[in-house]
């Protein structure tokens, strides 16, 4: 596979099925996959692949999350997610070239073709937009939230 060093992820849709669950204060929970989380932990890392979420929603759920799994580098609230990409890999000496990007819906659209226009690679679980998975070199046979982003994972180590 080529020579990837970054695993950029969505949240919503992709680490979770893309449900969110609201009470009276907010959002209440999320639910993440476990698979998912050994093969950012278990499997990317081992291989040298730096995990990053970029995500437009804002969730200490999210912050929880990423902290039981070493994740450092997370960016919430995020509208534009190619300019935060691009500021993330200029500051680490990074290109678009070496990023593997997961996402789901037209929101991660722009990143993508800018990723793939680069020669990087793109994946997205089974039920993401279908103009998504048209652009999706790896298409997950598992729905987001429930083992896609492991799947996409142990295809880029092989």
């Amino acid at each position: 596979m080529k020579d990837i060093k970054y695993l950029v992820l969505d949240v919503d849709g992709t680490l979770t099925d893309g449900c969110v669950y609201m009470g009276e204060t907010g959002e209440l929970c999320k639910a993440f996959n476990i698979k998912d989380g050994y093969g950012i932990v278990h499997i990317a890392a081992p291989a040298g692949i730096i995990p990053i979420i970029i995500t437009g929603r804002k969730s200490d759920i999210v912050l929880n999350r990423c902290k039981e799994l070493g994740i450092t580098n997370i960016h919430q609230g995020v509208s534009d997610k190619l300019a935060k990409l691009k500021g993330i890999l200029s500051a680490n000496g990074g290109t678009l070239a070496k990023c593997a990007y997961m996402g789901d819906d037209l929101n991660d659209m722009t990143v993508m073709e800018a990723i793939k226009a680069e020669g990087g690679l793109l994946g997205c679980p089974a039920d993401a937009a279908e103009e998504i998975i048209g652009i999706s070199d790896y298409v997950s046979k598992k729905d987001g939230g429930r083992g896609a982003v492991r799947e996409f994972i142990e295809w880029l180590v092989k």
